[in-house]
């Protein structure tokens, strides 16, 4: 199929926008109301425990230090030390001249070593550079990358060129699964996130990812509704399962169970484990940890119950 639809830019220019149109109003107001529903006591501690384990616990700072990365690992494997019944994330995500610190630290776990790649976050540069950045956190051990796409190259049109590059980028990642970032809050349209979604896919992403968390707008209930329901139609279609992440902005428990809701009535039990959905981020699990307890012991812990990261 994606041989077909990528013989050439003009062919695949009429796969995408020959997709149909996003109803902006219809789409936010879905979200909407799927997020005011209600979860009980028996039902939220499951579904906080599900959110734990779909964390990639993230550090992509300027200012990281190996210490950082252990101090960030340790709390992977071991998110709350007074509840050994706590799940552990599901991976810990960091720079390329990371991974093998992280690897290291993660050594004998079943979480997962994350990198970012191709340029991050702007991935403004060359495919080669991009490749190499890409093959130096596979050669470190990382078991994902998480790579992003040119926006200045789709937004110019030039869907083929970002088609190609994903794929190239796919194709050095070894066994490592590959999460393709579309940075939706710089996609300017819904219909932009449903073309991106469709190349990422035919591509050979294993994940879809909405953000870097370094812009002013990151996930949201819409965008990650909209990208849910372009991997159930491609599943649909193909036979292929992808992934989704939302990445950025999600920082309390109430905001995670409103996207595994959106999971669930979107597209399913299937989709309803790390495997195949993530959630990027670095201050969500205190909060998930804060609820946790409190719905364990009945009160809210003190400041001191959770590490600053």
């Amino acid at each position: 199929m994606a041989a077909d639809l990528t013989a050439s830019e003009g062919t695949l220019r009429r796969f995408l926008h020959g997709l149909p149109g996003v109803d902006p109003v219809g789409l936010e107001a879905r979200a909407a109301t799927l997020g005011t529903r209600s979860i009980k006591t028996t039902a939220k501690a499951y579904a906080i425990d599900l959110a734990i384990s779909m964390i990639d616990l993230t550090t992509l700072e300027g200012a990281d230090t190996p210490g950082k990365v252990r101090a960030l690992c340790g709390k992977a494997l071991n998110p709350d030390p007074t509840d050994r019944e706590t799940p552990r994330t599901a991976a810990v995500c960091v720079y390329p001249d990371m991974v093998a610190t992280a690897v290291e630290a993660m050594r004998g776990s079943e979480v997962k070593v994350a990198s970012v790649a191709t340029a991050f976050p702007a991935g403004r540069a060359a495919l080669p550079v991009k490749l190499a950045d890409t093959k130096d956190a596979v050669a470190a051990g990382a078991h994902e990358i998480d790579m992003v796409i040119d926006r200045g190259a789709f937004l110019a049109g030039r869907y083929l060129e970002v088609f190609e590059e994903i794929k190239a980028v796919k194709a050095v990642c070894g066994n490592a699964r590959l999460k393709v970032i579309f940075e939706t809050g710089e996609l300017s349209t819904y219909d932009n996130i449903r073309r991106a979604s469709w190349i990422g896919m035919l591509a050979g992403a294993d994940f879809i990812k909405t953000s870097t968390g370094k812009v002013a707008v990151n996930a949201t209930p819409a965008n990650t509704l909209l990208m849910l329901e372009a991997v159930r139609d491609f599943r649909e279609l193909t036979g292929i399962q992808v992934g989704v992440k939302p990445a950025g902005g999600i920082r309390t428990t109430k905001d995670a169970l409103k996207f595994l809701v959106l999971v669930n009535e979107t597209v399913g039990e299937d989709w309803l484990d790390n495997h195949w959905f993530r959630f990027g981020a670095s201050s969500l699990l205190n909060d998930l940890l804060m609820q946790r307890q409190k719905l364990s012991t009945g009160r809210y812990s003190g400041p001191d119950y959770v590490t600053v990261d």
